[in-house]
């Protein structure tokens, strides 16, 4: 599979066939002002199908990530190219949480109910019938984490490179760092593996890949926890791997968990 950027236009080359999309609801908002001089970077993401979780030969996968299978992704959408700041938090809310404090730094130590408050001050800051932010859900964070990949990582299997694109134990000092201080993925998105833990929208349910939705899958209907993906600074390699999938209860406040936004046409 090949990606190809034409302006604001994504191209998927996959197996022969290609795949166009420009939804113009999107398009126009790749950029938000936060005030202050403080903006919100997107990037928009293609629709297309992956596999999504661990192969049965993954003798290292953990609980919940398998079976592996084809999801589809139906629709773009626009995803962070960054994690939230904390300089965006504060631009939003007035406060800073976060333990390790530093305004290029992920904000930290922020609840999966905090974060929906967040998004509720943007969308009503924003005030666009076009689209909404939200949290990803797990199949769309994924799908843009892989970029195409089906590797262990974005960028392959060699976990000893891991150092070039993600902050965890190795490298860290036992801390958060800066967003966009490593290699982004094929499609420009940066720290989707360490740095913090990134909530998305679903529940959890460990069983629910057996019976997961091949469309544009949600998530399970019950269960009081919430999907963490990504990994964070105080984890091994094995945590930050893009099938990588944990939970926390949604009132967790952490100092290795985060997020970023995502934005879909309504």
């Amino acid at each position: 599979m090949r990606i190809f950027v034409i302006g604001p236009t994504l191209l998927l080359v996959m197996v022969g066939a290609v795949f166009s999309e420009e939804p113009k609801q999107l398009q126009k908002e790749l950029t938000v002002d936060l005030g202050g001089g403080v903006k919100l970077e997107l990037v928009l993401i293609p629709a297309g199908e992956f596999m999504i979780g661990s192969p049965d030969s993954d003798e290292d996968a953990f609980f919940g990530e398998k079976p592996q299978h084809r999801v589809r992704i139906t629709k773009p959408f626009c995803l962070g190219k960054y994690l939230v700041t904390q300089e965006q938090w504060e631009a939003l809310t007035g406060s800073n949480p976060s333990h390790f404090k530093g305004l290029k730094n992920p904000v930290d130590s922020v609840s999966w109910e905090e974060c929906q408050l967040f998004l509720d001050r943007l969308n009503r800051r924003q005030g666009n019938p076009a689209g909404k932010f939200q949290l990803p859900t797990e199949s769309q964070w994924e799908f843009a984490c892989r970029a195409g990949s089906r590797a262990r990582y974005y960028f392959g299997d060699d976990e000893d490179h891991l150092g070039e694109y993600a902050w965890y134990e190795k490298n860290s000092g036992r801390r958060t760092h800066p967003v966009g201080e490593k290699k982004p993925n094929t499609w420009g998105l940066y720290d989707m593996h360490g740095n913090v833990w990134e909530w998305c929208a679903d529940r959890w349910d460990g069983g629910y890949y057996t019976n997961s939705l091949m469309d544009d899958p949600t998530g399970p209907s019950g269960g009081s926890s919430r999907v963490v993906r990504g990994g964070g600074w105080l984890d091994y390699a094995g945590h930050c791997r893009s099938a990588s999938r944990g939970r926390y209860a949604p009132a967790s406040q952490r100092y290795f968990l985060g997020f970023r936004v995502a934005r879909v046409a309504k």
